[in-house]
Formats: structure tokens, C-alpha cells, sequence
């Protein structure tokens, strides 16, 4: 099977000039989501006036959904299963969990790319990308985003959504990220319409016979990561 392509418009999303390394940091344990939005918030101000390097922050949070700016309230589907957090990232119902990687990625675009449509791009392109190295085919939609595997054993129509993208961006910095299903509980996703998108479901790494561990699964994301954004420290 060969390797998926890389189209042109997300080859590649690396500073146009001489920059710091991207700081790569990982949480161990879960954070909170109020208090990942208040320091992602601040690390963002922090770049944007040029007092703090670009970051990238991976972490899980405990069960909880989130809304997008696009949500639409019948899509909740079970508002008292776990806590519900309006946010200003685009898209819609989102799950949040253990065993799923969160990445917030705090670009500054007036560095690299003013192109928001790229950036989503190569956010896509850094997720199936990362797949490819088990051997996974994920593939991107024209009207959807975030990245699909395809499930011809269910049927050649079946798709399953392995990595959600939702961002945000302030003074063309960026904030939220992609949200990477390693090994979460999919049963959760059931109180939500997952990105309004009924017609398909969601899968993981684990769920498509792939026994990654969390902190393996970080070291093919930063190495798939600086492919096309650049070094980390």
C-alpha cells in the first residue's frame, strides 16, 4: 500500500525566518479544562507581544465535551453525563478524555504562513502522517475536517473519525489543536453528536489493533510534527 501523498498546500509550515525551537511540552497527569483554556489563553498573549516561544502542549483532560462556535444544541445528546464547556475554538461537539492526546498548538503565523486554510491543512497532514507509521491510511474531507480511516471490513462505505481539529487564532497566533484518539473509551462519544456528523463514527489507534502506549505515540507525533513545522525543544 503506498504512502499517502502530502499535498503542496501543507508540504510544508516551518518559520520563513530563523526562530526558536517550538517548546514541546507533555502533562502527565490530567488537566483540567478550565485551567489548560486559562494557560493556553496566557501563553498565547505571551507570544503574541513576544515574551514567550512558540508551544506546543500535549495533555488529557477528564471526561467532558466541549461546544464549538458552530455547535448546535440538539447535537448534545446527553447534557448531564459529563461536564459541558463552551469554547471559543471553530467547530462543533467535541469529546474530551483519558486516552485520548490533546495537543494545543500555539503557533504564530505572522512567522511561518498567514493562511488559515493551510494551517488546518497541515494540522491534518500531521495526523496522517503520523498514522502512516502504523501503517493506517487517514485520510482528509472537503467537507469535514478533522481525519477519517476508512472501514471496509464493516462496509466500503463506513469511515470512522480517529482525529479531531479545532482552532482559534488572536493577533494570528494559534490556539486549541487536534485531538488524537489513542486508546479512549469510544462509549463516551455516544452523549454527542461527535463535529455534528451523524452518518460516521469514531474509532482509536487501540480500536484498529494498534497497542500503543500514550508516551510511544508522542515520540511518532513530535518526530511527524518537525517534518512540517519545525524543530522542539
Amino acid at each position: 500500500m503506498p504512502a499517502p501523498q502530502r499535498d503542496t498546500l501543507s508540504a510544508d509550515f516551518r518559520p520563513l525566518l530563523d526562530a526558536p525551537p517550538v517548546e514541546w511540552v507533555v502533562s502527565d497527569a490530567l488537566v483540567d479544562y478550565e485551567t489548560a483554556m486559562a494557560e493556553m489563553e496566557a501563553h498565547v498573549a505571551r507570544i503574541a507581544s513576544g515574551e514567550a516561544n512558540e508551544r506546543v502542549w500535549l495533555l488529557e483532560h477528564p471526561p467532558l465535551y466541549t461546544a464549538g462556535t458552530s455547535a448546535n444544541d440538539a447535537d448534545l445528546i446527553a447534557p448531564n453525563r459529563f461536564p459541558v464547556y463552551q469554547t471559543g475554538r471553530g467547530g462543533q461537539h467535541t469529546y474530551h478524555g483519558p486516552g485520548q492526546r490533546v495537543a494545543y498548538v500555539m503557533l504564530d503565523l505572522k512567522r511561518r504562513r498567514q493562511d488559515v486554510r493551510a494551517f488546518v491543512a497541515a494540522l491534518e497532514a500531521w495526523v496522517i502522517s503520523a498514522l502512516w507509521h502504523y501503517h493506517i491510511r487517514g485520510e482528509r474531507r472537503e467537507d469535514r475536517v478533522g481525519v477519517w480511516v476508512r472501514r471496509p471490513e464493516r462496509d466500503a462505505t463506513v469511515e470512522d473519525k480517529i482525529a479531531a481539529i479545532g482552532i482559534r487564532l488572536r493577533k494570528w497566533v494559534t490556539f486549541h489543536g487536534i485531538s488524537f484518539n489513542v486508546e479512549p473509551d469510544l462509549e463516551h462519544f455516544s452523549g454527542i453528536v461527535p463535529c455534528g456528523v451523524q452518518e460516521h463514527g469514531v474509532t482509536s489507534l487501540v480500536d484498529l489493533g494498534i497497542p500503543v502506549s500514550m508516551p510511544e505515540n508522542d515520540i511518532v507525533l513530535r518526530t511527524e510534527f518537525e517534518k512540517i513545522f519545525g524543530p522542539t525543544v
